[in-house]
């Protein structure tokens, strides 16, 4: 009766600290000092918007009470409904109610409160009664808006109380956004509180307004704001960078108790905690580095592996050991987590005392030091930003950095932390032609200084993608198709990971290292045999499962449907830049692509180019720049073999050439025998294009969706 009496309470007082909040919550937003309860009017300038905001409120709150820290983060928008777009958008939201959040140690379940309501044009508002509206839907709460028009003010809040256990240092995930939203903003305020141990990292760019400090009654408590009025709307088009234009702001805060804290927190911090850091020196990369980089680890397995092997270069030796240690350190584990993962047996026993598996970029980085160390070769740790993250002189956020070892062979080999995919000599596209920090080594040990560098580019010949496909036509009513497609560069590494799995790559590397896989280390003869059976199961069920997700993703990319999807893999291309990652698919068009008209048949063979980007009016007035993932070609060869006793017609619309200094397209069409031969080769050249340019990038992308409208006719001789 004790127990019962003590849960009773327990969950009482739970519900009165979620009552609380909630009324915090919507005091927060809608208590007495809110200004805007009133505000029902929008300029004219933007009524033919197909929303307003009147109102943004973004709040950020950071507070703790001994070892427990809690964080709150909130949103308001006030907007007023131009269209019925907008109104459609609006009548639904989606959320979780409670969450468990697992930050630190001591992590607790956080609530999510919403609250909604609706100004008519009259002035007469409808609360929402979320709690008693709201339906639980696959562990979501969906809520319904009801008798939402046009003309109508929805008012809404999302407030966030996460509250979890810290004695140590704790990095909260960065805020980096830009400053408008996708509909006119008339008012906008950031809010950002917080006390003694907690460390912010803040600062705006593309001219957004500073943040201004607040005035707080208590010396340990920090209050901090950003306001702007009559922000534009955003555009977001394809191949844009916001973070790099628009007017944004970033910033992340660090909890650290203590200076012992300070050292080992995962970010730039301020000298003081009073102290809002809104830049990174040249200094500020050293230190922190500099702490982080040392050579570290035991590389016997990289001398057993290297025993009585020869090398035709020094690079050559340096690529050998990265795709070992890949293994050794990477994906020879990758089968446990896939066997623990699927529940069968505790499969990380088997390796012995702990292990080694590399799962941070620090641990590579460290560990490629002390081995290039002890072998007296020169090399130096590259950081760097990503370029949609903006240029690394405006670096704030230490988790944006990318880091690389870079190896001054003859021809410098650059290194990144493993994936199963990764290739010696490639590294992140969001990195290449970049400015970046190089923290020079002194004699293979310490971090002396740091310089900056241009990191180098890749070439759209280097990021290419080739396809053969060949078409034999099926009793006059579709095709059977066998299409081989090789990928290198960058655009090998997406497919690799969407089309391999573990037992692909995995497997692969037992082969080539002569490493046992994880059920030869189970001995009992009659778990093994268990194991095995259990193992095939599941491989032959993801086998199955990526069948169908194929055959899904080649309809998406023809849009229209196959049928009899085969599929099959020649070469992973994992051991080497130059090493193509090869497939061939094998399957039927029924229906499709073929009309009859009389005694002739219209061939709808441009489609099979695959879609292509059909650019809109709206698209063609763009007024931002254009930036590029990375530089890359297409080169494509249909093959249509041609019926005995028909002969094809229309090739003259096969054959387009549009080139400039921003790309193109060109294509060709010609019968040899009785193979209709159709080729194409559309190409990006750059990372960036000015929007002077863009109209230039219009003309080779028409001329590559004009293609896939084109037909070809069949014709009796």
């Amino acid at each position: 009766m004790r127990t019962k009496l003590v849960l009773l309470f327990f969950f009482a007082i739970i519900g009165l600290s979620n009552a609380q909040d909630a009324k915090e919550a919507r005091e927060f937003f809608w208590g007495a000092k809110d200004e805007f309860k009133k505000a029902n009017s929008i300029p004219d300038k933007w009524k033919n918007e197909s929303a307003v905001i009147i109102h943004k409120r973004e709040h950020y709150n950071y507070h703790k009470f001994g070892k427990s820290v809690t964080y709150i983060s909130g949103i308001r928008k006030r907007i007023m409904l131009l269209d019925q777009a907008a109104v459609t958008e609006f009548s639904q939201f989606s959320y979780k109610n409670k969450f468990y959040t697992n930050r630190a140690y001591g992590g607790k379940k956080g609530t999510n409160y919403i609250g909604v309501k609706i100004i008519k044009p009259n002035g007469k508002e409808i609360e929402i009664d979320t709690e008693k509206e709201a339906k639980e839907v696959d562990g979501e709460k969906k809520l319904a808006i009801p008798n939402l028009e046009i003309g109508d003010i929805i008012d809404y809040y999302f407030y966030s109380v996460e509250p979890f256990k810290s004695v140590f240092d704790y990095t909260f995930e960065a805020v980096e956004t830009p400053l408008g939203d996708v509909y006119p903003t008339m008012d906008l305020k950031i809010t950002l509180d917080t006390e003694n141990d907690f460390f912010i990292n803040f600062n705006t760019y593309n001219d957004a307004p500073n943040l201004k400090e607040i005035p707080t009654k208590s010396s340990g408590e920090r209050s901090y704001e950003l306001t702007e009025k009559d922000i534009p709307k955003n555009e977001f088009p394809r191949w844009f960078y916001p973070l790099a234009e628009m007017p944004c702001y970033k910033f992340q805060v660090i909890f650290a108790r203590s200076g012992k804290f300070e050292k080992l927190a995962d970010g730039f911090l301020s000298e003081k905690e009073r102290d809002i850091k809104k830049t990174v020196s040249k200094e500020d990369i050293f230190d922190y580095y500099n702490k982080k980089f040392v050579p570290f680890g035991d590389i016997d397995d990289i001398k057993d592996f290297l025993k009585g092997k020869t090398f035709a270069s020094e690079d050559d030796k340096i690529r050998e050991v990265y795709y070992f240690t890949r293994h050794q350190f990477y994906t020879r584990y990758i089968e446990a987590f896939v066997v623990n993962e699927a529940k069968m047996f505790y499969p990380f026993e088997y390796y012995g005392y702990d292990p080694i598996f590399f799962n941070t970029e620090v641990q590579f980085v460290n560990y490629f030091m002390q081995f290039l160390r002890k072998n007296d070769i020169s090399y130096d740790v590259i950081v760097a930003t990503p370029r949609y993250d903006g240029s690394i002189d405006d670096l704030l956020i230490q988790f944006n950095v990318k880091k690389l070892i870079r190896v001054n062979t003859k021809n410098p080999v650059y290194l990144e932390y493993f994936s199963p995919f990764s290739s010696a000599d490639q590294f992140n596209y969001n990195i290449e032609n970049s400015k970046a920090y190089v923290l020079e080594v002194s004699k293979g040990k310490r971090i002396t200084d740091a310089s900056t560098v241009q990191l180098p580019s890749s070439t759209y010949k280097e990021n290419c993608v080739k396809t053969k496909t060949v078409m034999t036509l099926d009793d006059f009513t579709g095709f059977k198709v066998k299409k081989e497609s090789s990928y290198l560069g960058h655009l090998k590494e997406g497919e690799q990971s969407d089309k391999l799995n573990f037992y692909d790559y995995v497997y692969e590397d037992y082969k080539k290292y002569g490493t046992k896989p994880l059920l030869d280390y189970v001995k009992n003869k009659k778990k093994n045999e268990q194991y095995t059976n259990e193992m095939n199961a599941l491989i032959n069920k993801m086998k199955d499962s990526q069948k169908e997700e194929f055959e899904k993703s080649l309809e998406s990319e023809l849009d229209f449907l196959v049928d009899d999807y085969t599929f099959k893999l020649n070469n992973t291309g994992r051991y080497g830049k130059k090493s193509a990652f090869e497939i061939e698919e094998d399957f039927a068009i029924k229906n499709n692509l073929i009309k009859k008209a009389g005694d002739k048949y219209l061939i709808e063979l441009g489609k099979m180019l695959t879609s292509q980007i059909e650019i809109d009016q709206k698209e063609k007035d763009r007024k931002n720049n254009i930036y590029s993932i990375y530089p890359r070609s297409y080169e494509n060869e249909i093959i249509l073999n041609i019926p005995a006793g028909y002969s094809v017609s229309g090739l003259e619309k096969f054959n387009k050439k549009v080139e400039n200094e921003t790309g193109g397209f060109t294509s060709t069409a010609e019968v040899k025998g009785n193979q209709l031969i159709v080729k194409t080769y559309k190409h990006y050249k750059n990372y960036f294009e000015p929007n002077s340019n863009w109209n230039k990038m219009i003309d080779f992308l028409d001329a590559a969706y004009q293609f896939t409208q084109e037909k070809v006719l069949l014709k009796k001789n």
